[in-house]
């Protein structure tokens, strides 16, 4: 659909801008009509907390603008707005979301949706503040819902659809929306910024029902169960991530409904993989670089696609094995680490691999970790994993580093 006649329908679209990844996400907590927002600075994130603070100050966002004195105390902080009633949102990155992990895995186990966008950002030391995914996938197995953004515009379309899923009664579980730090948080792109009104009809009110903490209805919170209740618990937190997968689906079908942005599947996208032969699976940003690559080889002849992965958690186990089932080789893209896990292999391949063990065909799967501390990938940089992944039965090493250059720094000879 033309932008012209998109825009047209006023019901639907405010307006289109220039965003920033963090402006588009303010915009998105702004329509949420978010209740209480908690901040602390640290780079990439913090775009968001100055769009939001000007808003305020500008009289078009009405909210509890909280100013913490660290990551911990910014996530108690939406943790605890969130248990008595209140939409919350905070944000971090790096180092700093990991300054926050007792608030994190509480706000998890407590099963409080708090939304949080996590700029992904490199883990100290040594000092770097480029894009990396270890920081949001920290929090993996904790009960959080993740999903990552690409652009300025699947970040506000996926911070309003993030508040709906977790908000559910259903899953009611905490939601990280994640965005390459740099290359999303202050790249610009053109954004369709949608009415108040149609919000409205997408996301219902914040309501936690009987859970909601208040005097009148007194409940316990975090009680100390130990061995008593405590595997009950987290099988209750599990049934909910199990849930959580039907309601994405239903969120993506009635925000398509509302919207017509053109999410034909919630949890991952797929480009020209209809007749692929050869498939890479990346998550965020480097999708640009992958999509120009297969444009190039396609026109050479070469049967080669690309799936961009959105959602990390819940894992589209299924979904993901129905497509990688039908290619003859699978290459993952790792723009994060795992020192010493399964073959010496990046979380995301590995996550991959495990749901591929159902797979009757298991194509030969490689690896490629690539774009640590902000290192950019390029499109000859994957138009040569796509080469590598052609042969992938062949290739000696599973696991593939990416434009490291050789020497001390590469053999491990820093602090042998």
């Amino acid at each position: 659909m033309a932008t012209e006649t998109v825009l047209k329908d006023k019901s639907v679209w405010e307006s289109e801008e220039l965003l920033t990844g963090t402006d588009a996400v303010a915009q998105a907590v702004r329509l949420a009509d978010v209740d209480v927002f908690a901040a602390y600075p640290i780079r990439p994130y913090t775009g968001v907390m100055d769009r939001l603070a000007k808003f305020i100050a500008d009289g078009k966002f009405d909210s509890e603008y909280i100013i913490a004195d660290g990551e911990h105390s910014q996530f108690e902080i939406a943790k605890h707005a969130s248990s008595v009633g209140a939409r919350a949102f905070a944000g971090s990155s790096g180092t700093g979301w990991l300054f926050a992990t007792e608030a994190l895995a509480a706000t998890a186990t407590d099963r409080l949706p708090v939304l949080a966008l996590v700029g992904n950002r490199a883990l100290d030391d040594p000092g770097a503040f480029g894009v990396e995914h270890n920081d949001a996938m920290l929090v993996r197995d904790l009960g959080w819902l993740i999903v990552w953004a690409s652009t300025a515009q699947e970040a506000l379309d996926t911070t309003l659809i993030g508040y709906r899923v977790a908000e559910d009664p259903k899953v009611r579980m905490p939601c990280a929306v994640a965005m390459d730090g740099g290359y999303l948080t202050h790249s610009q792109h053109m954004v369709k910024v949608p009415t108040k009104e149609a919000v409205n009809r997408f996301l219902p009110p914040y309501d936690l029902g009987s859970r909601r903490m208040h005097p009148d209805n007194p409940i316990s919170i975090a009680p100390q169960v130990n061995e008593d209740w405590g595997m009950e618990i987290r099988r209750q937190n599990w049934e909910a991530a199990k849930r959580a997968v039907g309601v994405i689906r239903k969120a993506y079908q009635e925000f398509e409904e509302i919207f017509h942005i053109g999410y034909d599947n919630p949890f991952f996208e797929e480009f020209m993989t209809e007749d692929a032969e050869t498939i890479m699976v990346g998550m965020g940003t480097v999708t640009s670089a992958a999509k120009t690559a297969v444009k190039q080889m396609r026109k050479k002849g070469d049967k080669v696609g690309y799936v961009k992965l959105r959602w990390f958690r819940p894992f589209p186990s299924e979904d993901l094995r129905n497509v990688l089932s039908k290619a003859a080789n699978v290459g993952v893209i790792d723009r994060d680490f795992a020192h010493g896990g399964p073959d010496d292999a990046g979380v995301l391949f590995n996550d991959i691999r495990a749901a591929m063990y159902r797979s009757k065909t298991k194509p030969p799967m490689i690896d490629f970790i690539a774009g640590l501390a902000g290192r950019e990938i390029s499109i000859e940089d994957v138009v040569e994993m796509y080469h590598k992944t052609e042969k992938a039965e062949d290739q000696e090493n599973i696991v593939n580093w990416v434009r490291v250059r050789e020497g001390k720094a590469s053999k491990g000879k820093i602090g042998e």
